[in-house]
């Protein structure tokens, strides 16, 4: 059901893409996602999904209507609509740039943040392993360039358009140096995407070709003139119910877009102060997740911390679960995944910083790997034991540093490592199939 469930989202989207019912495809593009995310629970807990649910349900209204509405010259699309997009955009940045400072993390106090940042993140880049080797100067005015882009150039937002346009090239191409050093999944693509409503048809004409230029120019000017003749030809009993149709999707879009505004200003202002505004608007929308307050990298990780899933037949001879996505071999780059998000690798991510016990998806995946489970097996790049599953299974932490200059260049690797000890209780098959600990965890707390 899920699978099928994804296939239709994904030609669903593909539709849209090609401009095929653009607001039919969305609502199953939405009601897809948003089923997804719901049967993923703890694989889905992140601020992107959100992002792109929001998204969506604002890109109802600022799509054009039709089957085939070509550039939809004849409904451009509303302007809340097109303000609440890029009011989303803003909201990821400021918000981002708000919970920095109002979790009191030191790093971000200290300009030493960006220090470690390109090492320490869920999934890094090669490209992030140079920028680690830069001087502390460069991550230190990294920081003040993050507070200045988050806190300060986002408002330009609401400046005239040339501001606009100015601020549209700087958040592009701090983007594009963010998607470069480290692997965030779709989130980056979907802040690259919301920028571009800062620029508007007259800077677009004026940098397209000049063949397409008159093309476009054509079109936009094209009336409508089929709609106005067909509602001239048409009874007038069919022509007052489509006006009333009409009104009452002007009141349904109102009251949505202004529900959307209402919850998403409540929670930019609660980040500050809990004022006692009315609470019901926003719960009521919590479950579609289309309101949601964002805040990136609040708190700076101080290490990094890798679960390695090992299998014995004999408890003493230990091999590892090769990962697909995950730092793992020293000698291995960091590859770029994004936008693809491997959900499994991240979540083992977030719980190397936590305890087994708050994360029980660590424990699930031993248990299955002592029954060569299918689906368990298809997370990771191959099984090391293919014609019996193994006796035991255990999970070791490992913290992980990029290799310096003269390291790679001595060695090769990218990667040094130093073993912490037991993450999560050893497992081991009985004869009559039951499952038992052998060995429980040793390793201490991460900072």
């Amino acid at each position: 059901m899920l699978m099928a469930l994804c296939w239709t989202g994904i030609a669903a989207s593909l539709l849209l893409v090609a401009n095929v019912w653009p607001r039919g495809m969305l609502v199953i593009c939405f009601a897809c996602f948003l089923s997804f995310i719901s049967a993923a629970q703890d694989f889905s807990s992140y601020q992107s999904d959100g992002m792109l649910l929001e998204a969506g349900i604002i890109c109802l209204f600022f799509a054009p209507p039709g089957f085939r509405p070509g550039l939809g010259s004849g409904h451009p699309p509303s302007r809340a609509s097109l303000f609440l997009l890029q009011w989303e955009w803003f909201r990821i940045y400021f918000e981002s740039g708000a919970v920095k400072l109002l979790s009191h993390d030191i790093q971000w106090r200290n300009f030493t943040a960006m220090d470690e940042y390109y090492q320490n993140g869920p999934l890094p880049t090669w490209i992030g392993w140079y920028a680690q080797h830069l001087p502390h100067w460069f991550h230190a005015d990294s920081v003040v360039a993050t507070f200045v882009l988050e806190l300060g150039i986002v408002w330009m937002l609401f400046l005239p358009r040339r501001w606009r346009i100015v601020c549209f090239f700087i958040a592009t191409i701090w983007q594009i140096g963010v998607i470069a050093t480290a692997n965030y999944a779709f989130l980056n693509y979907i802040v690259l995407a919301l920028g571009v409503l800062l620029l508007d048809d007259k800077f677009l004409r004026s940098i397209l070709p000049a063949r397409w230029r008159v093309n476009l120019a054509a079109m936009s000017e094209t009336p409508p003139e089929t709609e106005r003749n067909l509602a001239s030809a048409a009874p007038p009993a069919t022509t007052r119910l489509r006006q009333h149709w009409k009104a009452i999707k002007l009141a349904i879009s109102a009251v949505l877009l202004t529900w959307i505004f209402y919850a998403t200003t409540a929670e930019l202002i609660w980040m500050f102060v809990r004022v006692p505004l009315p609470t019901s608007p926003v719960v009521a929308l919590e479950p579609f997740r289309v309101a949601n307050q964002y805040g990136l990298f609040a708190v700076m990780t101080r290490g990094r911390y890798e679960i390695e899933f090992q299998g014995s037949d004999d408890g003493v001879n230990w091999t590892p679960y090769p990962f697909r996505y995950k730092p793992q071999a020293l000698n291995q780059a960091p590859r770029i995944y994004a936008p693809y998000q491997p959900r499994f690798d991240w979540n083992l991510w977030f719980a190397s910083l936590g305890s087994w016990r708050e994360y029980p998806l660590v424990t699930n995946t031993e248990e299955r790997l002592l029954t060569n489970d299918k689906d368990a097996l298809e997370l990771f790049a191959g099984n090391p034991f293919p014609n019996k599953p193994p006796l035991q299974v255990r999970a070791v932490l490992w913290q992980y540093w990029f290799t310096s200059v003269a390291e790679k260049r001595a060695t090769g690797n990218w990667w040094r490592r130093q073993l912490l000890g037991l993450y999560a209780p050893t497992l081991q098959r009985t004869p009559e199939g039951s499952i038992q600990v052998t060995e429980w965890p040793t390793a201490g707390a991460r900072e």
